[in-house]
């Protein structure tokens, strides 16, 4: 395993930051995924922890037609140039341990043309509630040497009460622009209860 320099910007939600390093646009883009399981305490102690399955996945845009889908049944895009590390069903049971549970490779040279949005998002396999789970982040790293990883920027998503009800939300998305691309963050919940919801909502609402 490959350590990644941590010391990429922390944005905030609905900020963005170009796809570059040093004027160069990248061609490799890994994104990982981080969460926590759910945390059960007495007293401010931690006697139990239950684990969360929550599945990372990412939609491939042309305004608003989708044009490919990668998720846990799915692990390589039509093109190959979206590749997902595959499931993780428990969240890290003691804390942030700084690895990502899943990962998604994006080759953005060899990304179909037509692509204009790439949207990563989250759903709750067991249907947990978001307020329940202590964090969730997504974070940025240029993969153009699998030697070398270095993080651009992660973003943490807060867990609060305006999450309560919800098993699915949009994290950020990858948005071509004349000169290359960008990642936006955007972190909101969305009325989903399935993969199929999600995409569905995400063509409606964010692209």
């Amino acid at each position: 395993m490959n350590l990644i320099k941590r010391n990429g910007i922390n944005l905030t939600k609905g900020s963005s930051i170009s796809l570059e390093k040093k004027g160069r646009a990248l061609s490799q883009v890994r994104v990982g995924i981080n969460w926590g399981s759910i945390q059960h305490q007495i007293l401010g102690f931690t006697y139990n922890t239950t684990a969360v399955d929550l599945d990372s996945s990412v939609a491939l845009f042309r305004n608003k037609h989708l044009v490919d889908n990668v998720y846990f049944r799915k692990l390589v895009s039509t093109d190959g140039a979206v590749k997902h590390s595959g499931d993780d069903r428990v969240g890290d049971r003691h804390g942030d341990d700084g690895t990502d549970n899943e990962t998604i490779h994006v080759n953005l040279r060899t990304l179909n043309p037509s692509v204009d949005k790439v949207v990563f998002y989250l759903n709750s396999y067991a249907q947990q509630d978001f307020e329940t789970i202590p964090y969730a982040n997504i974070s940025i790293v240029d993969a153009s040497n699998p030697h070398d990883l270095e993080e651009l920027a992660s973003f943490k998503v807060a867990m609060d009460k305006t999450f309560r009800g919800y098993v699915s939300m949009v994290l950020g998305k990858f948005v071509r622009t004349p000169s290359g691309w960008d990642f936006i963050s955007v972190g909101e919940p969305i009325k989903a209860r399935n993969i199929k919801e999600c995409v569905e909502n995400i063509s409606e609402q964010y692209v």
